[in-house]
């Protein structure tokens, strides 16, 4: 991104924001305020609503150093802008950490920093208490403080312990304890510890909701209507305004409620806080600041902030944050010291150092502390600064959506406005030429513009949404993102999670392997045989995990249960009172189950007793590195009793365990087993152990790291683990592919693991072609390169040639039938190969995700960037995980769906109870319900708008206009049950390969609207000009002839006389009124008839029991007054009765005003649309793995939007596409590094 004169806050991250300074500049505040005098406050109001316009007419711009108020610009395609003023305090000192001791000044500046570390610690002590305070420049923006840095002349972001911090620094700085010197001096910067939702007073909420643009315009419009003597009218919409804003304050108030009631519980608790050996204070919670040393107790407790281990070890439930259930282990954080390996310099994030941190809002079940050394935690983050309350953020202040559908409401409601305008025009001309007064032109004139715009058109659009979250509900999946229900309806590709998600989570164990000096022995699959319980492999299995009893119940993770009750054996856990009795760490032990001792009268109670003792075999876990997702691996540190050698143990992705093992111990066919079993679709787990030299003691293995263990292993073998696909996920997987949406499988497993079950589960068909990509990153002076080697055995390329990659299909035959399993390609490729290529070959990545299918060994952060890199070619991107690992992905895909048993999980704005993939369809389901819902009130209300436009129009011209009641009936009676009882359609059973239309700038949507409203303007204008070519016309106000015998009227043809008895100053009650009164009503229960529509997205209109019963009864009522007028009725409506004959025509004009709308709309229109769907399908073309790709359609022109179907199109002319087998591309390192060059080789793999 060019960095010219613009500042940035928070640059080259999620939520960078371009800044600007401002200062008031009084002759412009002098003409804003003139301005406000004479536009009677429109002027303040509008600069309310453009808080960017605000800024600039009423400051000048000065540089950030000189600023008092500042704008914000968020950097994304929506550039949001806020507006905030800065802040002075005092304090006494600039910067808001302070060191432990003065002392630690130069042992600080010692240890190896970051330049930007060094200088927030050359400050950080606060001055002496007789020292004059200083003033600091500071601002808030979403419940973050930005500090004013004098050296680097720009607002930083205020941070703690959670950046830029060593680990060893954690350890010697930091776990002491704080000085209340510092403590307080640290709370005038981070204020209290409490993520405080403040619920807002009604009054404000009242003023906030009534200057919105929406109900600001109602406000007008009930004025004017009063002013123009529609009181009753008037006063209905005033009552419903009212109602509504009532409703949405309480809506919004108890939002805030929920929301603060739900945090409230962890702002204050009571804590212990460490100050020094043996000098503990019992605390509130909310006076805990950055640096404290909390102590945590054995019993647990409710994390009132995020913190960092530092000593002895926790069982914590962080199912608030992940929606994943099962305990978490967290152990100290790693301590080394000077000259104690490469990992002094690694610097803490909670992030990276997930296993190490406890956070915000999770549960401590349990803690392990001893003798002299308790379970202790340094505070790295409080209040809104934690993960919890930034996840509190995101709800508060929500990142806004970007889907086209709210896009271009706003800018169809701008073409209203237009269109009103050239009505007021017209009716300023007509009223003048008629001699109309000033006052009544002017009223008249602004009365079309509450025609045309529909001020209720936000709520009736949203109906459809609230209906689809009460449905998804009820089949067990909740939303704490409702606005997001409509982008489900244009997913075009899910990405799955594997294990837990596709496949059960529960593994059994198919058999294993073992080695010996250095070759594999024979397959075996019981491991409860007597030779193998004292070997190294078993011993492996028993410890090397993170399992923990809970109320004498074994938890952790299912893996490691699962390999641990393989073994038969036992674990013991001391309790809190045995690891006070020893000054050392008493272990986990585990060991195999005891024989029942037989009484045997031939050997005395000693002999026994010897006898027990030589048979024990216990093993003690002293030590563990937990598995990391990063790493790919976990490791243990044991002992066995009577042995003084420590002995450690590893497991992990098989690759990665060979890597850290001598070549010698790893077998040469190793290679060849591995990709035999993972084609089997077995997971499978790689041991290793290795005997620990005598230097490392005890006491040293607790703060050695774990790259010291985990080196020069010896391989121990492999174990094969089944992992069943759920019974759902290939149903599911089928329906999605007949849908034509893509499937992406992203796993940490292994690559051919999870080829293997992608094939089995339906994402690759059985003969698709699998194109492995493994790319190198530079090294020794070569560039980055990409090896393209095909899956299939080689005897496969002797009998097919490269060209079958691309396949010959007719155009448009995806809409229609499935292709051949064998007509498309897939890429494979590892987390490493994804980073590799996204740095070096970025022009090919959008290439090789327009078929990729399968990410294997991909990290959290991988995930992540996998779902950015897909929505940057405009896919629309589910994310279906169990929440665990994926929350990023989850948070940030436009869909995503956490299997959690939790209702309501802050991991995904989805989360389905029903633990398997049915939630997928489900959703895309309701989204699409919501989303052509939503498409059909748009067009509803804006017909309505336009219906209604019409006739004041064309009523105008004869100085006439509709009635108070008239008005109240059609937007009460007609308007309001039809928009929200036609929302009330529910999903289609089944999933159609066509997607619906996601933007109202569009030709189906455009041609449909215009054919209606030219229609609706031809039977309005033929009905007003066929009223008056009646012989008995007249004008001036007609008689009242609803007295009349209906049976003598059919011989009857005396033409109505004047009433000179009513005065009739508005004049309402006149032929053309009634006519257009009586046809105008049918027109908008006929458009919301045709534009109800049901297949292929939702259940047919005839189902909508509600909708149908309003039509009919409306329809009933309107056509009973109309043919069989009673007098009273009509003196309400303010109607005139009319001869028989002309009730017979508006009848037929009202039904061939049906039967067009009708036939326009579902022959006419759609003839146009699948004509130009249809254009050039009788040619041929090569589309790549056109199965996978969603809406491609080969013989529609290249489009602005869909990136990914422009790229398709690109490959159908590039020949060199796809890459050949066993050949390679090698990065450009020229000028034009960002590109690569196709160095397609010959070279064999």
């Amino acid at each position: 991104m060019e960095r010219t004169d613009k500042r940035y806050l928070n640059a080259e991250s999620e939520d960078e924001m371009e800044v600007c300074g401002y200062q008031p500049c009084w002759w412009k505040v002098c003409l804003v305020c003139v301005g406000t005098l004479c536009s009677g406050g429109l002027l303040l109001l509008f600069l309310y609503w453009m808080p960017e316009w605000s800024v600039k007419c009423t400051c000048r711009e000065v540089s950030l150093k000189q600023a008092s108020v500042l704008l914000l610009w968020t950097t994304d395609e929506f550039r949001t802008c806020f507006r905030v003023r800065v802040q002075h305090m005092e304090a006494p000192g600039y910067d808001p950490l302070g060191a432990p001791h003065p002392d630690d000044q130069k042992e600080l500046a010692s240890t190896p920093m970051d330049t930007q570390q060094m200088e927030c610690e050359k400050d950080l002590l606060p001055k002496a208490p007789g020292a004059e305070a200083v003033q600091l420049r500071y601002f808030d923006h979403h419940k973050v403080k930005y500090l004013w840095c004098q050296r680097q002349q720009e607002f930083l972001r205020l941070v703690a312990l959670e950046e830029g911090i060593p680990c060893s620094v954690i350890h010697s700085h930091h776990s002491a304890g704080l000085a209340p010197l510092h403590k307080e001096y640290r709370k005038l910067f981070y204020g209290e510890n409490q993520i405080d939702v403040k619920v807002p007073s009604i009054p404000y909420l009242l003023v906030k909701e009534v200057l919105n643009p929406f109900h600001f315009f109602q406000v007008f419009s009930v004025i004017l209507w009063t002013l123009d003597e529609y009181h009753l009218y008037a006063s209905a919409i005033a009552f419903m305004s009212l109602l509504s804003i009532c409703i949405s304050l309480y809506t919004v108030k108890k939002q805030y409620t929920l929301l603060h009631d739900m945090v409230a519980a962890h702002n204050v608790v009571r804590v212990r806080v460490y100050y020094g050996t043996n000098v503990t204070e019992e605390v509130f919670s909310t006076n805990l600041v950055p640096g404290d040393v909390i102590l945590l107790p054995a019993n647990g407790m409710l994390m009132p902030c995020d913190a960092v281990l530092v000593s002895g070890t926790c069982i914590v439930n962080e199912s608030l944050l992940t929606g994943e259930s099962v305990p978490v282990l967290k152990t100290n954080l790693p301590h080394t010291t000077k000259g104690g390996g490469a990992s002094q310099d690694e610097v803490y994030c909670p992030e990276n150092h997930k296993r190490h941190t406890l956070f915000c809002g999770t549960t401590i079940i349990q803690t392990r502390f001893y003798s002299g050394e308790p379970v202790k935690a340094v505070v790295v983050r409080t209040g809104f600064y934690t993960s919890k309350g930034r996840l509190v953020c995101s709800i508060l202040y929500p990142k806004m959506a970007d889907f086209k559908l709210y896009r271009d409401a706003y800018r169809f409601l701008l073409s209203l406005v237009c269109v009103a305008g050239i009505g007021m025009v017209y009716s300023i001309i007509s009223s003048s030429l008629h001699g109309e007064q000033a006052v009544r032109i002017i009223i008249k004139a602004l009365d079309i513009v509450t025609i045309t715009v529909p001020p209720a058109l936000p709520a009736a659009m949203t109906a459809g949404i609230i209906y689809a979250q009460h449905r998804l509900k009820k089949k067990g999946v909740y939303s704490i993102s409702p606005q997001r229900i409509n982008m489900c309806g244009q997913l075009n590709l899910v990405c799955f999670d594997k294990t837990g998600t596709l496949t059960e989570d529960g593994l059994d164990i198919w058999g294993f392997l073992r080695t010996q000096e250095g070759r594999f022995l024979s397959l075996e699959r019981s491991v409860a045989t007597q030779t193998l319980t004292r070997s190294s492999f078993i011993a492996a299995m028993a410890t090397c995990h993170s399992l923990t009893n809970i109320d004498g119940k074994l938890s952790g993770d299912p893996l490691d249960c699962k390999m641990f009750e393989m073994t038969g054996w036992v674990l013991e856990e001391p309790t809190s009172e045995e690891t006070a009795l020893h000054e050392q760490i008493m272990p986990t032990v585990v060991h195999p189950p005891r024989p029942t001792t037989s009484a045997n009268p031939s050997c005395g109670d000693a002999d026994m007793e010897l006898q027990e003792v030589m048979n024990c075999y216990e093993i003690g876990i002293i030590s563990q590195f937990p598995f990391s997702s990063a790493l790919q691996r976990m490791s243990v540190v044991t002992r066995t009793l009577g042995q003084r050698q420590l002995i450690a143990y590893m497991k992990g992705a098989p690759e990665t365990v060979a890597s850290l093992c001598k070549k010698e111990t790893v077998p040469v066919d190793f290679s060849h087993v591995l990709e035999k079993f993972t084609r089997q679709g077995l997971r499978v787990i790689a041991l290793a152990h290795r005997k620990l030299e005598a230097k490392l003691t005890w006491h040293k293995v607790q703060t050695v790291d774990r790259s010291v263990i985990e080196a020069n292993m010896e391989f121990l073998g492999l174990i094969m683990m089944q992992n069943r696909l759920k019974p759902r996920s290939i149903p599911i997987i089928s329906e999605l592919q007949r849908a034509h949406i893509r499937m992406v499988m992203v796993t940490g497993d292994n690559m051919l693991t999870a080829l293997s079950v992608a094939r089995e589960s339906g994402m690759i068909p059985p003969h698709g072609k699998v194109i492995i990509t493994e790319a190198t990153p530079p090294k020794d002076g070569q560039v980055a390169t990409i090896n393209w080697q095909y899956a299939e055995e080689p005897e496969w390329w002797r009998a097919h040639n490269t060209k079958d990659i691309r396949i010959t299909v007719e155009d448009g035959i995806s809409k229609d039938r499935p292709l051949p399993p064998d007509a498309c390609y897939h890429f494979a490729m590892s987390g490493k190969s994804f980073d590799i290529i996204a740095e070096h070959f970025p022009d090919l990545l959008p290439k090789l995700l327009l078929c990729g299918t399968v990410y294997a060994r991909m990290a959290p952060d991988q995930k992540t960037q996998l779902v950015d890199e897909l929505q940057k070619v405009d896919y629309y991107v589910g994310m279906c995980g169990d929440g665990a690992n994926d929350c990023g992905a989850l948070r940030r895909a436009h869909a995503g769906i956490s299997l959690s048993e939790l209702e309501a999980s802050v991991a995904s704005p989805f989360t389905s109870k029903t633990p398997d993939i049915s939630c997928v369809p489900d959703l895309i389901r309701e989204g699409r319900a919501a989303l052509v819902t939503s498409f059909c009130v748009f067009k509803f209300m804006a017909m309505y708008s336009l219906i209604q436009y019409l006739s004041v129009l064309l009523l105008y011209s004869i100085l006439s206009n509709l009635g108070d009641i008239q008005f109240l009936f059609i937007d009460l009676a007609i308007i309001m049950s039809v928009t929200f009882t036609m929302s009330l359609n529910s999903s289609w059973k089944e999933l159609v390969p066509q997607r619906p239309p996601s933007n109202l700038i569009s030709v189906p949507i455009l041609l449909s609207m215009l054919l209606q409203t030219l229609l609706m303007l031809a039977f309005q204008v033929m009905a007003f000009l066929l009223v008056k070519e009646q012989p008995w016309y007249g004008e001036g106000t007609p008689s009242n002839a609803c007295d009349r015998d209906w049976a003598r009227e059919l011989t009857n043809t005396t033409v109505p006389t004047q009433n000179e008895t009513e005065e009739d100053h508005l004049h309402i009650s006149n032929y053309e009124n009634t006519t257009l009164f009586f046809v105008s009503c049918c027109q908008y229960l006929a458009v919301a008839f045709v534009f109800s529509r049901g297949k292929p997205f939702r259940q047919p209109v005839y189902r909508n029991y509600l909708f149908m019963g309003c039509i009919l009864i409306l329809y009933s009522f309107i056509i009973l007054i109309m043919m069989f007028p009673i007098d009273d009725i009509a003196h309400f409506f303010e109607l005139v009765c009319v001869p028989l004959d002309w009730r017979v025509k508006m009848l037929l004009l009202i039904l061939a005003n049906l039967a067009l709308s009708f036939l326009v709309e579902n022959l006419v229109c759609d003839y146009c649309v699948k004509s130009r769907l249809c254009a050039g399908r009788s040619s041929k073309c090569l589309v790549p793995n056109i199965n996978n790709q969603p809406d491609l359609d080969p013989a529609l022109p290249p489009s602005r939007g869909d990136r990914y179907k422009r790229l398709a199109r690109e490959l159908l002319l590039d020949p060199d596409w796809p890459p050949k087998p066993r050949t390679s591309t090698k990065a450009n390192v020229g000028p034009f590094s960002g590109r690569q060059e196709a160095a397609d080789s010959a070279t064999q793999l």
